[in-house]
């Protein structure tokens, strides 16, 4: 090494972080964040933190509802097969969608980005698909953080995070406490693995060796990897109109557990969830999942969702027109199950034709 002090200077770059990077990427993805402006938030970035007024977005007297969630080692196939630009999408609903079950409005949404070194075009892509989320769900990209920390990630590799607050007038939030023995439970379908059971999904790909750039087995129209990176599907927008009408009693946002464990979530003690299996059609994708697996129906019912993304409970004699407002809202619905008395949980029933079993199942889950 030289003597010379003047050689032997450091900067931040040569560690490995690029401050010019990360300011370039603050401003190309500033017009993605403007896109989602509100009534209440301008989506400006740039500052220390993002503000929302509440009274500007039409409240009197909210409860504020927050969550944060990732999508899990889904992201790991985004980067495996360069499908970075709807990401961001799952990132969102998975926070979204864990706020409309309560009630609640998705008003604003921050993510958190993480990598090893910067590559603005991917991280440009996924906060494009952000942002999409966000106008999707209604709620503005307030802000974020981007970071860059050599030697913690694998080059190429990053993480996600998102962290989303909602708002619902005090009295309307869902809490489970209408659920009632008679209501019945509608299923509103999902669009395919949503953001959860990806480590037994890439366990599968590597193990039977799929082809992923191909035509899927079960739809030669759509490649393998298109089918399986499919972003969750948002509810907010056909859900929030209903939820305000107070039609809905319970909603439960099938994720990790599936609808086994999902349900119960929702449910006051002494109330029991009875799905059967058979009352909507398993989606060809969860069919070639469940064969190449050799999965039983009942680690099926707890690991996908298996075709059902979003499960409602009303009022038997609200259901026919709820399921007419929410086809009407573009989601496609089956009346899937009921509430009984019974101990907390949930029990998942097939006969022999339901998916794929060789005898009449049932699998059950006591919250």
């Amino acid at each position: 090494m030289s003597d010379d002090p003047r050689h032997n200077r450091y900067t931040y770059e040569h560690s490995g972080v690029s401050i010019a990077a990360g300011n370039a990427l603050v401003k190309a993805i500033a017009p993605l964040a403007k896109s989602t402006a509100r009534p209440g938030a301008d989506a400006d970035l740039g500052g220390f933190g993002g503000f929302f007024d509440l009274k500007a977005a039409g409240y009197t007297d909210p409860l504020l509802v927050a969550a944060n969630d990732g999508v899990g080692t889904k992201v790991k196939l985004a980067i495996e097969h360069d499908r970075h630009d709807r990401i961001g999408i799952d990132l969102v609903a998975m926070c979204v969608n864990d706020l409309i079950v309560q009630g609640a409005e998705p008003l604003l949404f921050l993510d958190y980005f993480a990598t090893g070194k910067l590559d603005n075009g991917v991280a440009e892509r996924v906060v494009a698909g952000i942002a999409e989320g966000c106008r999707m769900a209604g709620c503005a990209l307030i802000g974020g953080e981007t970071a860059e920390m050599p030697g913690m990630y694998a080059p190429g590799d990053y993480d996600l995070a998102g962290f989303c607050v909602g708002a619902v007038e005090r009295g309307e939030q869902l809490v489970g406490d209408r659920v009632a023995a008679g209501d019945v439970l509608l299923g509103l379908a999902s669009s395919g693995v949503h953001s959860n059971g990806y480590s037994l999904v890439r366990r599968l790909a590597e193990d039977k060796g799929w082809k992923m750039e191909r035509p899927a087995l079960f739809d030669p129209d759509v490649l393998l990897i298109d089918a399986l990176i499919e972003p969750t599907r948002i509810y907010v927008k056909s859900l929030l109109p209903l939820i305000r009408k107070g039609g809905i009693h319970a909603l439960a946002h099938i994720t990790g557990g599936g609808l086994l464990e999902n349900v119960p979530r929702v449910l006051p003690d002494g109330l029991h969830a009875r799905i059967d299996a058979a009352s909507w059609p398993q989606p060809r994708l969860m069919s070639f999942l469940q064969a190449q697996g050799n999965i039983e129906p009942a680690e099926m019912a707890r690991t996908f969702n298996c075709g059902i993304g979003m499960v409602l409970a009303v009022a038997a004699d609200d259901a026919a027109a709820l399921t007419n407002e929410l086809e009407t809202a573009g989601e496609t619905v089956f009346m899937i199950g009921a509430i009984e008395p019974g101990e907390r949980g949930c029990t998942v029933q097939g006969d022999a034709e339901a998916w794929s079993a060789r005898e009449t199942w049932e699998a059950t889950h006591l919250a």
